[in-house]
């Protein structure tokens, strides 16, 4: 039997109880770029930057079906202040890279104050916020890995999806994308 046809088989009968194990079997199903791809400066890999968060603009660089599912990756633009509420993720890690501007972030129990050219890592489980300081622009490079569904969580809100839900729909929306919210955004940027 071939190892696609025995893949499909697996998945169709319900046998993978693990959420993981049934992630990696899907994601052996899909095919990985097998070239190399360049994403200009100020340019979406799709040519269409995700609109978020008040204000922010997300571009992707490395979609999560570049991959197979390995690694998302997108430039985030930040024109205001503020950042997401604390939350973790049930599969992800997340890495930011600091490109321009000041950021602060909460991981855990620590705090780091991170400008252009900083790195900051954020563990799958382990509660985290930041938030862009000061004024000006801040750009932000992420990366979830693996990418689980973080780029398809992005478009939907992008394209307005959770606009009308109640608070209890987007809490379950977001679960069901693998994250919980367990707090609320970052405060009292001055201090830091």
């Amino acid at each position: 039997m071939k190892r696609t046809t025995f893949l499909k088989a697996f998945l169709s009968t319900g046998a993978m109880a693990s959420p993981f194990l049934s992630s990696v079997a899907k994601s052996a199903l899909q095919q990985r770029l097998k070239k190399g791809i360049k994403v200009d400066a100020g340019k979406d890999r799709l040519n269409k930057p995700m609109k978020l968060f008040e204000g922010d603009t997300f571009y992707t660089k490395i979609s999560t079906n570049d991959t197979a599912g390995d690694l998302f990756l997108f430039e985030s633009s930040c024109v205001k202040e503020g950042g997401p509420p604390l939350h973790y993720h049930f599969y992800q890690d997340e890495y930011w890279y600091i490109l321009q501007g000041e950021f602060i972030f909460k991981v855990g129990e620590q705090s780091f104050h991170a400008q252009a050219g900083d790195t900051v890592f954020g563990p799958r489980m382990v509660p985290h916020a930041f938030a862009k300081t000061g004024e000006g622009e801040g750009k932000i490079l992420m990366i979830f890995q693996p990418a689980g569904k973080m780029e398809d969580m992005f478009r939907r809100i992008s394209e307005g999806e959770t606009k009308n839900m109640t608070e209890e729909e987007q809490d379950k929306f977001r679960e069901e994308h693998g994250i919980k919210h367990v707090g609320p955004p970052l405060t009292n940027l001055k201090k830091w």
